[in-house]
């Protein structure tokens, strides 16, 4: 073995090292050990990354088996990586984020019990995540895919005790188990029509298998690699949170904000635009797939962003704003442009945990209260989440020369290019998903920390998820907490411009992803691309810019200028407001026809089949008949010789009857 491919072992076993120390043996090692041997193998990790990063850029790309796993036939299901510049771009995104939020952990988690718990949970997600990355075959794909789900199952539900959380956590299971029965049936699909789980043979198969066509429900024949793309894709919707599986998201914030930061930044919701990305040479080859992933990515880029403008908890607020960036990058993906979309998931994994860690931080200010309308003048309070928070803001509605502008200016402009059907419809959502973006934004950063100092009101009434209130002043948080702001703070503002040019022309991910030549809106791109700070520079003349900034202007007219006018539209639009309110009524449709109809059923089986079938009829029914027969036959035991002599002669003549006639 190399140097180079024992560096690969070393990625994902240091924080699966890290994970274990602190899971099994926290309770003996104590707070400090846990979170020091998990920090150190993160912090491993992503070094080992850096290292990785350098030799793939020197073009040193790597796949092949660490060990085979199990032999069924002539298929071979094998453990192995695949080292290239997609996943590199990916393991380094995971890592950092992933060391920032155990940092971040010591401080927010300092007063809670379950410490070395929570330590190892966030070790072992990060264990799995890069399993899911560094995958060479469908089955390391699906182990890390489902070991992501399981970890955050048990991050959501972190804090047991609360009926909130277990339910939260239920929601998450169950839905993500409907996306990844679409995508087992893919993987099964591809087993079955390419005799191979390994991402090299199926894709080099793909282009020969472009015309198959496979027979379902009721002798309908579809084109295979759509049926294949369009399974995947639905566990990519499970993971990726995209309408209709987007329901588990938003109620996922009940567990402690470093999770909000790590399930819904870098990792586990971006695990689904990765894999779609790296299955690039099927996609490739069926457009219907292509529509059904732009349509649906759009509706999730827009309509979730709506739910975003009414939501009052600082989580809940940049949760939906995390569905909203998840849509326009599915929607990056449905136009064939994988580097943008990929692109965008990089800098909205920076600005996005920053979001998530700074609203944590405001929490830990305001004494566990997480309702915004409890806050305001946070500004002079707390310096650096302030300052930290805004730039996070700005990355995310766009701001030229910010992370969040370069990509999502690329997404817009390669949606216009696109010809595929929705394509004109997608192209309006994520147009008009920039107001929406800059306008639920900017309506949290005003109200937290800008304004009238409304806590002064709700002192020592904390009723936040996160914990009991405990009265006194907001305050900054410790250098623990505030030092992965600024460290993430600085990528959220700088990565756009720096890795913009090398991912627009097209040239970075060279093998790892595949474009076809009918679909040139990444080369259209690359061609029209005049540098970075030149399009940053035109961007203020262009459409998206001037509507971040009215949608800016009109949160700062609303919730500082003129508060009374947003209470005046909501008396107006009490219906929009309902709906909006009631989240679409996704989760009362979920429950009445998906919990209900199984609550239904099991009644229905319960006193069809068990009390009705087995109880009265099998059970009771044959202790009825042995009663029935014993009163029938009692009459004859009656101790009198001539009933006795009576019925041994109708004994005597009834055998003789028989016996006579046969």
């Amino acid at each position: 073995m190399t140097e180079m491919q024992k560096l690969y072992l070393l990625v994902p076993l240091a924080p699966l090292a890290g994970a274990a120390i602190a899971g099994l043996f926290g309770w003996l090692v104590g707070r400090a050990v846990s979170h020091w041997v998990t920090i150190i193998g993160v912090a491993v990790s992503f070094f080992a990354s850096v290292l990785i990063f350098q030799d793939v850029m020197a073009g040193h790309t790597y796949n092949g088996s660490v060990y085979t796993w199990l032999t069924m036939g002539d298929t071979r299901l094998e453990i192995g990586f695949l080292i290239d510049r997609l996943t590199t771009l990916m393991m380094l995104v995971v890592t950092f984020v992933s060391l920032m939020v155990h940092i971040y952990t010591i401080g927010y988690m300092q007063e809670d019990p379950g410490y070395q718990r929570f330590f190892s949970y966030i070790s072992l997600f990060t264990f799995s995540m890069l399993m899911l990355v560094m995958s060479n075959n469908f089955v390391q794909l699906f182990f890390g895919w489902e070991a992501v789900g399981l970890v955050s199952y048990l991050l959501i539900g972190f804090w047991f005790t609360r009926e909130s959380a277990i339910y939260a956590n239920l929601k998450a299971f169950l839905v993500n188990r409907v996306g990844d029965f679409g995508f087992l049936l893919g993987i099964g699909l591809v087993l079955a029509y390419f005799g191979s789980l390994d991402y090299a043979t199926v894709f080099a198969r793909a282009p020969e298998m472009a015309n198959h066509t496979i027979s379902l429900i009721g002798g309908q024949t579809w084109p295979l690699l759509t049926v294949i793309c369009i399974l995947l894709f639905v566990g990519a919707m499970g993971k990726s949170a995209q309408f209709p599986l987007h329901v588990w998201l938003p109620d996922s914030m009940e567990g402690p904000t470093p999770i909000s930061a790590l399930i819904h930044a870098a990792t586990m919701v971006t695990a689904g635009i990765f894999m779609v990305a790296r299955m690039s040479p099927l996609f490739e080859l069926s457009e219907t797939a292509l529509s059904v992933v732009m349509v649906i990515g759009a509706i999730t880029a827009l309509f979730m962003g709506f739910l975003g403008v009414i939501q009052n908890d600082i989580k809940r607020v940049v949760a939906y704003s995390t569905l909203s960036q998840l849509g326009y990058m599915t929607v990056a993906l449905g136009a064939s442009a994988y580097p943008v979309a990929i692109f965008h998931l990089m800098t909205h994994a920076f600005f996005k945990a920053l979001l998530f860690l700074a609203a944590g931080s405001v929490i830990i200010g305001m004494h566990h209260d997480q309702d915004i309308r409890h806050m305001g003048g946070l500004r002079k309070y707390m310096p650096i989440t302030w300052i930290t928070s805004l730039i996070g803001s700005l990355a995310l509605i766009g701001t030229p020369f910010l992370a969040g502008f370069y990509s999502k200016d690329s997404i817009i402009e390669a949606v216009g290019l696109s010809h595929l059907p929705g394509s004109g419809f997608a192209y309006f959502a994520v147009v008009a998903g920039v107001f929406v973006t800059a306008f639920y934004s900017f309506r949290m950063y005003f109200l937290v920390f800008h304004g009238p100092e409304r806590f002064r009101e709700h002192l020592g009434h904390g009723h936040g998820h996160d914990g009991h209130g405990h009265g006194g002043e907001p305050h900054e948080s410790p250098f623990v907490v505030t030092f992965p702001l600024v460290m993430l703070a600085i990528p959220s503002a700088l990565i756009g411009y720096i890795a913009i040019e090398p991912l627009m022309l097209g040239d970075y991910f060279q093998n790892a992803i595949h474009i076809a030549g009918s679909h040139p809106a990444v080369e259209e791109l690359g061609k029209e691309f005049p540098g970075a700070a030149a399009m940053a520079l035109h961007a203020v003349t262009t459409l998206p810019f001037w509507l971040a900034a009215a949608g800016v202007g009109l949160s700062w007219f609303f919730y500082l200028k003129r508060t009374d006018i947003p209470e005046k539209i909501r008396a107006r639009f009490s219906v929009i407001y309902a709906i909006l309110d009631r989240k679409y009524g996704f989760d009362e449709f979920n429950d009445w026809f998906f919990a209900g109809g199984a609550r239904m059923l099991g009644r229905s089986l319960w006193k069809g089949g068990d009390v009705a079938v087995i109880d009265n009829f099998f059970v009771n029914g044959t202790a009825r008949l042995v009663g029935r027969i014993s009163s029938l036959v009692r009459h004859f035991q009656s101790g009198y010789i001539f009933h006795y002599a009576f019925a041994m002669i109708i004994g005597v003549f009834v055998l003789m009857t028989l016996f006579v006639k046969g």
